[in-house]
């Protein structure tokens, strides 16, 4: 995280020295367009490009950051490794992150099926899987 802010920063003061450059240039023209003009101007074209980089790699970053987190926090929440609170604050009883994976299964193949299933006809048969998308043989389930 620290290289990506520092990058970032770089990369701004960058730009404003080449904003600064070109006030600069242009001032000692006399506001006409002059070699040196054009080079302060495409080196700001340059800085500015370099910038705009460096910001969408920190946006980037922090984006990967807020999934990471929020996975971690949903995994936390589901298998009770959290905060610690009182069952009764959620309603809903942790579950072993397994369960979790073998739910996330189960509603998919759902999904699926139901894609599928839209086009058949009453009389169509089965899928050809044939085993239960997840074991419905947990602890966690008895209570439920």
């Amino acid at each position: 995280m620290e290289s990506t802010v520092e990058a970032l920063s770089a990369a701004y003061q960058e730009f404003v020295a080449a904003a600064a450059g070109v006030l600069e240039a242009k001032e000692q023209s006399g506001g006409q367009k002059t070699a040196a003009t054009d080079a302060a101007l495409e080196l700001f074209k340059q800085r500015w490009e370099l910038f705009r980089v460096s910001c969408d790699q920190a946006e980037e970053f922090v984006e990967s950051m807020k999934q990471r987190i929020g996975s971690e926090c949903l995994v936390d929440e589901a298998t009770g490794a959290g905060p610690v609170r009182p069952p009764a604050a959620s309603g809903i009883p942790p579950i072993s992150a397994v369960r979790l994976e073998q739910m996330s299964k189960a509603v998919r193949w759902l999904v699926i099926e139901l894609q599928h299933g839209a086009g058949a006809t009453a009389g169509a048969a089965p899928h050809p899987h044939t085993s239960a998308p997840f074991d419905a043989r947990f602890s966690e389930d008895g209570a439920q």
